[in-house]
Parts: C-alpha cells; structure tokens; sequence
C-alpha cells in the first residue's frame, strides 16, 4: 500500500470535528465502470460542487440531494475494486471511507454502487463495507443491460446473504428506480447496522478479540485491514493504537491465519467463495439471444480488430482535438483582438489603454482560447470512458508503453498532447497509479503541439529548400522529423524518469473490461462543464497574471525622445529594444550567443516562455514588421538579419539549434500551471522547466558549434 506523504495527514476518527451543513453525509463507493458516477450526477443534478481533498490532487466531488425537507451530502469517491488500496486514488477513497482524511468529516452511512452485470466483483466489495460497521444501502445498476443479457437476480435472496440492508435496482441513464434510492438513502443515517456477512468468521473473531484489548477505542474492520494489508501507509496508526500486547498477539494471530500464503491472495479465496456461494442462490441465468452490444464487445476484444479499432478512434479524437478546435479558437482570437482594437481606439494611446487592450483582455483571450480544445478532449474522453471504450484502450496498448516505464492508460494523454499539453495533462488523471501519472505528464509537453507549428513553419518555410528527397519533400521530413523528435524525447523522459526518481514496483494492472454502452448526454454535458469551470477558475487565473506581466515588460518604460522621422513599426521595434523586455534580450545576449542568437531572438524566447505563441508577435514587433505584414515578410527579414560586423544571424545551423530548442523547451505558462495544479507540487514544474529547458539549449549548443 502506499505511503502517505507528509501533506496527506489522517487522524482517528474520534478527533474529527463534526461540522456540516447537510442533515448527513453520505459516501458514494463503487467499483470503476459500475455507474457510480451516472448514478450521482442523476441524484444530486447540478448541486455539485469540485474541490480537492486537503494535501491531495485528487478531486472531490460532492453533490446535495434535496428531498422531504432535508440535505443529504453525497460525497462520489474515486472508484475502488476493494479496501485493499493498489492505485493513489484508491488510497483517497479508502481514507474517506475509514474517516482519516484530515479535513473532511467521516461519511455517516454508505451508498454501495453495485454493478448488476458484475455481481461477482461487486459483491466482493459490498461485503468489505459491510464489515465496516455503518448505515449501508445498495444501489444495483445497470440491471436493465442484466435483463438483456439473460440474468435474474432475487434481490430478497441477496438482501438476506448481505445481512438484510437494502438493495434498490436502479439504471441510472434513464431515472428508473431513483425514487425508491432516494426514499432508502433518506432513511439511511437512521438504520440499523447490518449484520456480517460471516465469509471469513476466522479473521472476524481475531480482529474482534484485538479489538476489544486495544489501547485506544478501534473498528474492527480497521484491524482487519491491518491483519490483511499490514502496518504501511493508511494502517500504520492502528497497530500505535492497539499497544504493546495486542500488537505481539497480532503477529501471532497472522501466522496462523494465513501461514506462508500472501495474506491478499488468502483474502481474495476466502471472500470470492463466498461470494460464488451467493450468486448460486441468487442468480440466475436464462437462455436470450446475443445483443449487438455482446457481439460488438467480442469482435472489439480480439487483438487485431481491436487494435485498428483503437488507431481509428485515436485518429479521430486527435483530428477533432487539433482540427474541429480552430474555428472556435479563431473565433476567440477574433473577438478578443477586435474588443481590444475597440477599447484602444475609444481610450487613446496612453498606458491605460495598452493595459486594458493589451494585457487584460489579450490576457483573458489568451485563457479562454485553450477552452474548444479542453472541452472537445473531455467530450472525447467521456465519451469513451462511459461506452467502454477507454479500458479496452489501456488494456490494448499496456504492454507496448510498459515497456518505455509507462502504461496502457498514459496513451490518450500522449496523443491529446499533440493539440496541447495542457488538456493532455488535464486528462492524465485516468491514471490510477502516481507514478506513472507524473512521468506521463512530464513526457507530455515534449509532443509537438499546435502552438509550436507557427514557429517551425516559418523557420522551415524560410530556411529549408523546398525540394523532393525520394519523392518526398524536404520540408515535410523536416516538420515528420521535429515530430518523432518530440515523441522520442517524451519517450526517453518517461524511461528515464521511471528508472530514477520515479522508480518504484508498478503496480498490478487488472481491470473489468465493460460491455460497450450508450453514454448519458446528461451526465457527458454535467462533466463538461465541470471541466470547463475548474480550468478556467485554477488555471486561468495564473495565465492571466503571466500575460498582464509580459505586456508590462514590453510597454515600459517608455521613450520619450523617439525619433519622429521613424515609421510605426519601426517606432515600435525602437521602443521594444530600449524596454525592459529589450534590456533583458541585451543582458542575456551573451549567455545565448554560443547557440548563435543575438539579442532580437533572445527577446522573443524570452518573451515566449508564458507562451510560445507570441514569438512570431515579437518577432514581427523586433524586425519592425507590423502586423499587417505576412509571413513571407518576416522571413525576408530574418533571412537579412545581421549581426554588426555583416554576418548574418540566421544561419542554417543556427536555426536547426533554434528548432531543436523550440521542440525541447518548456514555454507555456500555462503548462507550467496545469502541472502544479495536477500535482499540487511546485517542485514537478520547475523540475519540468529547467530539465526542457536545459535539454533545449544544450540541443541548440551542439547543433549551432558542430554544424
């Protein structure tokens, strides 16, 4: 299990201070793909609300439930096949469920989210929380693709095997049975505690014998989870708690209830023999006929159908993310310089109005323009993860990424990276494990986005001869190049990241690959604009600040002996140079001269750290452009640049040093913020900046002195 960091503080559960709003708060626990999402969103609507737990990255989504005149608080846990956590979300929910995530209040009763066509796994878990000693109701979705597939369930039968709590047959896509889990959810906080399952009446009598010698007031199921899982991570307080005696008898009561055989794989006999035990009087199974969903599901499973099945639907999802995102984002881009061209014409030329026009609302378009590509990923990725689709993904491709120190699941990130790593990263959070999460995401940024394609075409288009190489064209390997290039970095990154800082056991991938299903338009647009809130709300606001203090460094301070003989955009490229944004160009001039970059350029990286897409801007600005110039303009100008004594700057070695540099180093505040965010660490970004940062101008060194 793992270890909990310094930030992710637990406490007993008696220290908890009790102070909530709702009448009761109630934990939403199931396993992944059993619809427990779907069933929340249908309870709770749009009284949702997204956070973080205190110290952790993983969101926490709670909901209000409002009926009969009172609250109910449902608290939607990350997904978890049993309280033996293997993922860090598992641990999260886990924590809850035991009431040791310090910050949020212990769950007053449990809503068991049970997937009807997986009753075997299900059960497993149910049993677990049963043990746990609280108001336990379950919710059996899905049953109308159970009926479909032939299955009879008695729920009088299995409300008996699971000590007589309630079990309502819910299928939440369609609102059916949702009044009757709203009527047993609101009586829930008030019912009896359920009675034991008695799978494994061994381990209970031990656990209760500990129990009740312990130094401190435990649960039984807390020791329990200690005999099974050990004294790591979430356990280890418990055997402080249990003193000195009952620690000794527990090492003895350990070997004799598991011997020399893993007490995980003793667990999982015992409790999966029971629950075959249940389902044989439960369930049943009747002859029907194979549904399009079963035939699909087989042909989708088989390797070769189902890998040129996941190439089409990652094609797909990468020509929507890169090509149905443009109009849209044009459109912003449109809007924010027109609204910004307005207010400068109504405010006048003074600084005032920069500010407003170039910095504030060049600021906020700079913001929201990432918004179509976040909002269409997010589609996508919903889309696939409620239809099933995105487990057959991971399990397709887990041992082609193994194999680079990755996972099948890190393979949508990836290529959602080559649109933008900031909705790449965003959707790294599919990834169970922290390890592999926090290689994918620093791997991501190297894949070529779009924002680096305005920067090579112009240097290919100026600098590469436009002729056919084996009937292929030079400047279309350069560009195929500068790709796989991103691609091998990121790759060689994730490699070397896992057999270093971030090495570690990997954790066991097992998952149950679900029949593909007919996702709610409901639920896919609640979870859109969830997404849609938190990025602008957490990253938003730090891209912004970055964009208000560029326009700052650029507009002063101001001249005020400028020669009136210059032209506009002269006056500009004049004005920029003696700016403070052009002082630091000249004062880094000498630390960037061995890559063969004379101070314009070393401005324009510069200024192209928060985002790389003003580079072409600041370039257009130095070389005294202007806007209304096309790019055939600026690369006359680059190809005429010189340095003073007539040599010129842009040399074919420099510029494949400045491409290697721009397909290596990190300049995208925005990046930079998404990672803090999904890390909710300091330390994984600025490692990110100065390792890309370092590779890009080590990269651009050797190519500009060896060529």
């Amino acid at each position: 299990m793992t270890k909990a960091g310094p930030s992710e503080t637990r406490v007993p559960l008696h220290e908890i201070p009790r102070r909530r709003q709702a009448d009761a708060s109630i934990a939403v626990v199931g396993s992944p793909n059993s619809g427990k999402s779907t069933l929340f969103n249908r309870l709770t609507g749009l009284r949702q609300r997204i956070g973080n737990y205190p110290g952790v990255t993983v969101e926490r989504n709670v909901g209000l439930m409002k009926a009969d005149g009172r609250t109910i608080e449902l608290v939607d846990l990350p997904g978890t096949h049993g309280l033996s956590a293997h993922s860090y979300e598992e641990q999260i929910a886990v924590d809850v469920i035991f009431g040791r995530m310090a910050g949020t209040q212990p769950p007053d009763g449990i809503l068991a989210v049970v997937d009807a066509t997986n009753l075997y796994q299900g059960l497993f878990l149910v049993q677990q929380l049963i043990e746990l000693e609280r108001p336990i109701v379950v919710a059996l979705t899905m049953v109308d693709a159970a009926a479909a597939g032939g299955l009879k369930i008695d729920l009088e039968k299995l409300s008996a095997h699971l000590g007589g709590i309630p079990i309502c047959s819910v299928v939440a896509t369609t609102g059916q049975g949702i009044a009757a889990l709203r009527d047993a959810i609101l009586a829930l906080p008030g019912n009896t505690l359920p009675q034991p399952t008695m799978a494994w009446p061994e381990l209970m009598a031990v656990a209760t014998e500990l129990a009740s010698t312990a130094a401190l007031p435990m649960r039984r199921a807390e020791i329990e989870r200690l005999i099974i899982d050990g004294a790591t991570g979430l356990n280890a307080h418990v055997l402080e708690c249990l003193g000195a005696d009952a620690a000794i008898r527990l090492v003895r009561y350990r070997d004799e209830l598991f011997g020399l055989e893993p007490p995980l794989a003793r667990e999982a006999r015992v409790r999966y023999a029971w629950v075959r035990q249940v389902l044989g009087d439960v369930q049943e199974k009747m002859p029907v006929l194979l549904s399009w969903r079963t035939r699909v599901t087989q042909i989708f499973n088989q390797p070769i159908p189902g890998t040129l099945g996941l190439f089409l639907v990652m094609a797909i999802v990468f020509q929507a993310v890169f090509a149905w995102a443009t109009p849209m984002m044009d459109l912003i881009d449109g809007a924010t310089a027109s609204l910004g061209g307005w207010v400068g014409g109504q405010l006048g030329d003074t600084a005032f109005s920069s500010l407003v026009a170039d910095g504030v609302i060049a600021g906020v378009g700079s913001v929201i323009i990432f918004l179509p590509q976040i909002l269409i990923l997010f589609l996508f990725i919903i889309l696939l993860e409620d239809s099933g689709y995105l487990a057959r993904a991971a399990y397709l491709l887990d041992r082609a990424m193994r194999s680079v120190g990755l996972s099948g699941q890190s393979i949508i990130p990836m290529i959602s990276s080559f649109a933008c790593a900031v909705p790449g990263i965003m959707a790294t959070r599919v990834i169970p494990n922290r390890r592999d999460r926090i290689a994918t995401i620093l791997a991501a940024p190297f894949m070529t986005c779009s924002a680096r394609l305005p920067v090579y075409a112009l240097l290919i288009a100026a600098f590469v001869p436009a002729q056919n190489v084996v009937f292929m064209n030079l400047q279309g390997l350069v560009l195929f190049g500068l790709y796989m290039f991103g691609i091998i970095m990121g790759v060689l990154t994730a490699l070397l990241l896992r057999k270093t800082a971030l090495r570690g056991p990997k954790p066991p991938f097992a998952l149950m690959l679900p029949e593909f299903r007919r996702p709610n338009s409901r639920t896919v647009l609640m979870q859109l604009l969830g997404r849609a809130r938190v990025f602008l709300r957490r990253a938003g606001t730090v891209i912004f600040a970055v964009a208000v203090v560029v326009w700052a460094l650029a507009y002063f301070p101001r001249s005020a002996d400028m020669d009136p003989s210059l032209t506009e955009n002269e006056a500009a490229a004049a004005q920029l140079e003696q700016s403070w944004l052009g002082r630091a160009g000249h004062f880094v001039e000498p630390a960037f001269a061995p890559l063969g970059w004379d101070w314009r350029v070393s401005s324009a990286v510069i200024a192209g750290f928060p985002a790389r897409e003003v580079v072409i801007a600041v370039l257009g600005t130095v070389y005294a452009v202007g806007d209304e110039a096309d790019e055939a303009t600026l690369s006359r100008r680059l190809k005429a640049s010189t340095w003073p004594d007539g040599r010129p700057v842009f040399t074919l070695p420099m510029v494949i040093g400045l491409l290697i540099f721009y397909a290596c180093c990190l300049q995208c505040a925005a990046t930079l913020a998404v990672i803090r965010r999904e890390t909710n660490s300091w330390r994984w970004p600025v490692f990110a900046w100065i390792y890309m940062t370092t590779i890009g101008y080590v990269g651009a060194l050797l190519a500009f002195q060896l060529l």
